[in-house]
This record gives structure tokens, sequence and C-alpha cells, in this order.
């Protein structure tokens, strides 16, 4: 399995010198694995480019996997090359009930209104599948799991197997647990908490949301976004091989995070600890 990181970003897209390193798009993610279609994390605007190297690539199908539809991660989907390309078909899956709310949900950011293109002008190519939060289910060689996260509107997590290896996909979240709750506190985790150690149990990567700095999380703690030391805290209960710092602020230039990363490589114990950087592929057979 690799994965590869096309964008990294939280809220709102930065592009610019001050953030040329680690990336300004925001959150969009590659998975390749044998025997299979490629499948795409989040569409937003690290889709584009994700979606020129798919068509490059000759790809005859892709499935999508989205989150939640905050602006973020839905920008790039107008703009995700393969849904216009005849000779590529799109499976897009949506956390939702039923197959209607699912078209409903991403039908309000293609309404003519938002973005001039429509759903209905592009549905051709497209296969729109709804599916629930705590339900497992397959797409190419993937085995997948979705995993309830803490977020204002809701949002999903996924696990994600193929080939003996296994990956977390955990944007957006705030902890799981309430202050003096939880793991951090030295108490029995709420559900919430343990379904997620449950399904992040011996995983070779978690790419999880570390948006803002432990002081950050204190003064914006309703916005739904977690900080390091929570899922560092996380990956170590559950013994995950790796940790990626993803979903990083806005706020954050490549200097800050620069700091970020040299106070998180020097961490003791077995956990590989790295911010998401835009192009760099982690692949998890090597």
């Amino acid at each position: 399995m690799q994965v590869t990181f096309w964008g990294v970003r939280g809220s709102i897209p930065v592009p610019g010198p001050a953030t040329s390193r680690y990336g300004g798009n925001t959150s969009c993610i590659e998975v390749q694995a044998d025997g299979g279609p490629p499948l795409v994390l989040d569409c937003g605007t690290g889709a584009r480019g994700l979606g020129r190297k798919l068509l490059e690539a000759h790809e005859k199908r892709v499935e999508i996997l989205f989150t939640h539809f905050h602006m973020d991660h839905v920008f790039g989907f107008p703009f995700f090359g393969p849904v216009y390309a005849p000779s590529c078909q799109v499976g897009v899956t949506v956390p939702a009930g039923t197959s209607e709310e699912a078209e409903a949900k991403l039908g309000r950011y293609l309404n003519g209104t938002y973005h001039p293109v429509r759903l209905r002008d592009v549905q051709g190519n497209l296969s729109l599948q709804h599916v629930r939060v705590g339900h497992t289910f397959e797409r190419g060689a993937f085995r997948i799991q979705t995993v309830r996260l803490n977020h204002p509107g809701g949002c999903c997590g996924y696990r994600i197997e193929a080939g003996g290896k296994v990956m977390l996909y955990l944007s957006d979240t705030a902890p799981l647990a309430g202050v003096g709750e939880g793991l951090l506190a030295g108490k029995t985790p709420p559900a919430l908490e343990k379904r997620v150690l449950a399904a992040m149990e011996g995983a070779d990567l978690v790419v999880m949301d570390t948006m803002f700095s432990f002081d950050e999380y204190l003064e914006k703690m309703t916005w739904g976004h977690s900080y390091p030391e929570y899922g560092v805290a996380l990956c170590e209960a559950a013994r995950v091989g790796k940790l990626a710092l993803f979903h990083h602020s806005p706020d954050a230039s490549d200097a800050q995070l620069d700091e970020r990363a040299e106070r998180w490589s020097a961490h003791e114990g077995d956990l590989d600890i790295f911010l998401a950087q835009e192009g760099v592929t982690v692949d998890l057979e090597g």
C-alpha cells in the first residue's frame, strides 16, 4: 500500500512562499494497492493535481471517499479531471443514510449556485453510493471500515486495509473524550474513543487531524480539530507504527511546521511521527 499526500491543509487553501514546502492545498490523499483502482480520500484543492496525474496514467476507474462536506474537503471535486473523462469511471462514496441523502449532500455544492457545474451535468460518469458510519465495505482491493469522529456537522473516518497493511484516515476530529475524561486523563475511554482505538489497533499508518497546538486547542475547543499530543497518545495506546500529523492550520508557516516536525521527530518510543507534506509518498511495503 502506497499513500501519497496531495493536500495537507485544513479550512482554506493557502498558496504562497510561506507554505511552499509543506504545501498549501487542502485535504486530499491518494492510496494505491496492487490489484485495484486508486482510492482518493477527500477532494480538497489537492484533488486537481491528483486528477491530472491519474488521467496521464490512463486510469480506467477511481474510487473517492468523502469524510464530510465542509468546503475545504470538496473544493477540488469539480476540478478533478477523471470526473469528466469518458474513459474513466468514478465511484463516489458518501457517508449518508440513503442514496438520496448522499446525492443531496454532494448536490448542495454542485448546484449551479456555489459552483457552475451541476451534479446532474456529470452524473453519467459517476456511480454514487452511500455508506453508514460503523459499517464495513469493499472498494476494489480495499476493505474499508467507517469510524465516527467528533466534528461539527459530523464526520466519518476510514480504516483501510489492503495486502495485509492497514491505514486510518482520521480527519477532521476533535478529541473523542471530554476534558478530564478518557485516555489522556488516565480513565476508561468513553464509547466513541474506545471504538476509534479498536479500529486503530496495530495499524501501520494513521493520518490524523492535528491542526492546533495544545494552547490553540484550548482556545478553539468547539472547532472540531485536535492537537499532536492527543494523536500521539491514541497511537501509542493502539500500538500504531506511523503517525502523520495532518490538516495543518492555514496560519502555520513552513518555519512553524519545521519546529513542530523537529519536536516530534525526537519523540522517544516505537511510534514514528512525521508531518504530512504535499508530494510525499509513504510506502507501507518498504
